[in-house]
């Protein structure tokens, strides 16, 4: 099962991905191809000492540019190391792939190469975020800005599916991010999926608020990916913001530094709960293979734990798993439909 990693792709070039990759090969003994330039690789491989691990090197000689448009990465760029790398989980030679490049150019190059799965319009972004409890799906991040309510539906299912599957929930309550609870509230979009959650086999809770991401009230949060990216990207900058205050009041003085030490060990608690890193990245749901896309600044951990998930992706089956729920849903909406 191996699993193809964009040693190119990211802010920090291949020295932190392939550093990620080989951490990966040594802690979960993760087969990898790294895809890039060869001679790059091969140096940190050296670097790290890691010639004897179950890593191979496969030659890309172009690299997509974190800020080139999707549809020229697409055409222009067939020889890049994002694109050799989706190649690879087309063709069966890797289970998923791993990037921290353009995310835009990751997911136009997995619709067009690898494909999307049946039953599936789009594939969506979904992100894995901390809440009181464990964990919260959000879904879409950025991939479908103006989507339609049958396919927040198709988010809804594939969202179900991965929080039960990969993140161990028994029966995954899913809501629908609006700006009130109540039934009838939102726009047009918000409103039409509204009635096909409720109608559908999903444990729907209703519509949910921003603050139900983080409070635990539900573990899959369906939005369109406008909203969702600007979700998350509030999200990111607020946790990014209360870390250096909180660094900056706990280095203050004397007595505020000495109490710092003392709860150490709590606030490295706090810091694992919120630590992105854990998760690795973003999946990209729907697509005919498994991708997991990173930050663009992803440290070596990130990297690291991407492989991880990828690889329980695949060995999850979850796609033939996704394949079924969309294919039961169908058919739940025509048991309904006939009712009516």
């Amino acid at each position: 099962m191996k699993i193809a990693v964009d040693a190119m792709g990211g802010d920090h070039g291949p020295a932190v991905v392939v550093e990620g990759a080989v951490a990966a090969a040594r802690a979960f003994g993760a087969p990898i191809v790294l895809v890039g330039d060869a001679p790059a690789i091969e140096r940190e491989v050296v670097r790290l000492g890691a010639q004897k691990l179950p890593i191979e090197i496969r030659h890309a000689s172009q690299v997509v540019g974190m800020a080139e448009s999707p549809s020229q990465a697409l055409r222009r760029k067939r020889d890049s190391s994002l694109r050799i790398s989706a190649e690879l989980v087309r063709d069966g030679k890797a289970a998923a792939f791993v990037s921290a490049g353009n995310t835009g150019a990751a997911m136009a190059i997995s619709m067009f190469v690898i494909g999307v799965l049946a039953g599936v319009d789009r594939p969506a972004i979904a992100a894995v975020l901390p809440n009181l409890r464990r964990f919260t799906i959000l879904l879409d991040v950025g991939a479908n800005v103006d989507p339609k309510p049958t396919q927040l539906l198709q988010f809804a299912v594939m969202g179900h599916v991965y929080s039960r599957d990969i993140l161990g929930q028994a029966s995954p309550r899913v809501g629908l991010l609006s700006v009130g609870e109540e039934e009838g509230k939102g726009n047009e979009l918000t409103k039409e999926a509204y009635e096909l959650l409720k109608g559908s086999s999903l444990n729907f809770v209703g519509n949910v608020e921003g603050r139900d991401i983080y409070n635990g009230r539900c573990d899959v949060v369906v939005t369109d990916g406008f909203t969702g990216n600007v979700a998350l990207k509030i999200s990111e900058s607020l946790a990014e913001m209360l870390g250096a205050m909180i660094k900056e009041e706990l280095t203050r003085d004397i007595r505020s530094k000495a109490a710092a030490a003392l709860a150490m060990p709590a606030f490295q608690r706090f810091r694992r709960r919120i630590d992105y890193t854990e998760m690795g990245g973003a999946p990209l749901l729907g697509i005919d293979g498994a991708a997991i896309v990173c930050h663009g600044a992803s440290p070596v951990k990130a990297i690291k734990n991407a492989v991880r998930v990828a690889a329980e992706w695949a060995r999850a089956g979850l796609n033939e798993h996704i394949k079924a729920a969309l294919e039961a849903e169908s058919a739940h909406g025509g048991r309904e439909g006939g009712r009516e």
